[in-house]
């Protein structure tokens, strides 16, 4: 359970070496000819809370991220129209995807809550659901509310996060962070605060791979609300204070991606479980076996039939159908099962026998699993009429 108070000792380093399946990558040229080629993001999120079982049919959401029907709404009505109820069944871990306004900018990501705050009797269920709400929702109202000519991630996060500390019905909690901001030019911008984390997986290759943000072992940089009550207690009886960072302490990355790369941004019940190389190779076999990537003379390149595997069914809210989706559900089903492995140590267990030998943990780390999952698909060139 990651805590939400320091504590002294040593932070938690992730392995970010490349990985590779036997394969050399290779672009597809085919796509390269138009000189400002355009991308769309297409988008599934699978996820699991810890005490649950995993069903690939229903941890997931699917909702097509653009949507011509959507008018651009006002930041005050789709807050209104958020209802708790139907939240996912993802335990203290939240993601989202939006549109951003009326342009063709796409923005996606994932939250942690973080477990310490239970002891404090809060829900910290409720903070990192509350933010991911409230990312979609100021995303979707862009340019309501924020004095840029575009969006940033950090500068969404900050929204969302004082929306958070203004809702009263929010009465405490905190949470990690991990968003992207992906313009239809290939341009993606990543905020990442604290230990969820952020793959970009080109052909064969792990492109990059976030460090995470930590005060110490298992205590992550994260956003917070301490409610008053817990205020006053610390005045008058002492003791340490909650841990709170800032959206601008987010890590701040650029990316430029290109067709048929996979981005994946996961919490740590994702990222304690597997390594970059684990999931590059749950990609890699899903993207191959499925006609995305296709093996070619000792090479890979990515398959002519990208857009109809990304685009299948993909107007219902939990289609499996979708290449993206069955992505999401294979790391999000591979991280599961062996975070309830006792016998294979990931990546936590080999940060614990490092730091506290002592402590002789092994196997995997039950915890909650939100997995967000873009295919970048190159649009088909618009050809001039004569």
């Amino acid at each position: 359970m990651p805590s939400n108070f320091a504590q002294p000792t040593c932070p938690l380093n992730r392995d970010t070496s490349p990985a590779t399946v036997g394969l050399r990558s290779f672009h597809s040229t085919s796509h390269n000819w138009r000189s400002t080629p355009q991308y769309t993001y297409h988008v599934a999120a699978s996820y699991s809370a810890k005490q649950d079982r995993f069903n690939a049919e229903q941890n997931l959401f699917t909702q097509p991220v653009h949507d011509p029907s959507i008018s651009n709404e006002d930041l005050r009505d789709c807050k209104e129209s958020i209802d708790k109820r139907r939240r996912a069944r993802s335990g203290q871990d939240a993601f989202f995807f939006s549109q951003v306004g009326n342009t063709k900018t796409t923005t996606f990501g994932v939250a942690d809550g973080v477990g310490g705050w239970v002891e404090s009797g809060l829900d910290p269920a409720d903070f990192s659901h509350g933010l991911c709400e409230y990312m979609a929702c100021a995303a979707r109202s862009w340019p309501h509310g924020f004095n840029t000519t575009a969006l940033h991630p950090k500068d969404l996060l900050q929204v969302a996060y004082d929306e958070v500390t203004d809702d009263d019905s929010i009465e405490g909690g905190g949470s990690t962070a991990c968003l992207a901001v992906a313009e239809p030019d290939g341009n993606v911008e990543v905020a990442n605060l604290g230990d969820s984390g952020f793959m970009h997986l080109g052909l064969n290759a792990v492109r990059h791979f976030t460090q995470p943000q930590t005060h110490a072992f298992n205590t992550p940089y994260q956003l917070s609300k301490t409610p008053q009550r817990m205020l006053v207690q610390m005045a008058v009886f002492g003791g340490p204070s909650t841990l709170s960072d800032l959206p601008k302490e987010s890590s701040i990355t650029h990316h430029k991606v290109r067709h048929g790369d996979v981005l994946v941004f996961a919490t740590d019940g994702v990222w304690d479980n597997l390594s970059p190389q684990d999931a590059l190779g749950i990609v890699s076999r899903h993207m191959v076996d499925l006609g995305a990537w296709v093996e070619k003379d000792g090479t890979i390149e990515v398959g002519q039939d990208l857009a109809k595997l990304v685009q299948a069914d993909s107007a219902r809210k939990a289609d499996s159908s979708s290449l993206q989706a069955k992505v999401a559900v294979a790391i999000a089903k591979e991280a599961k099962v062996t975070g309830l492995n006792t016998r294979r140590d990931g990546p936590f267990a080999k940060e614990v026998q490092r730091y506290y030998p002592g402590e002789n943990w092994h196997g995997g780390k039950p915890d909650d699993i939100a997995a967000v999952v873009a295919v970048v698909l190159e649009d088909a060139p618009q050809r001039a009429k004569l």
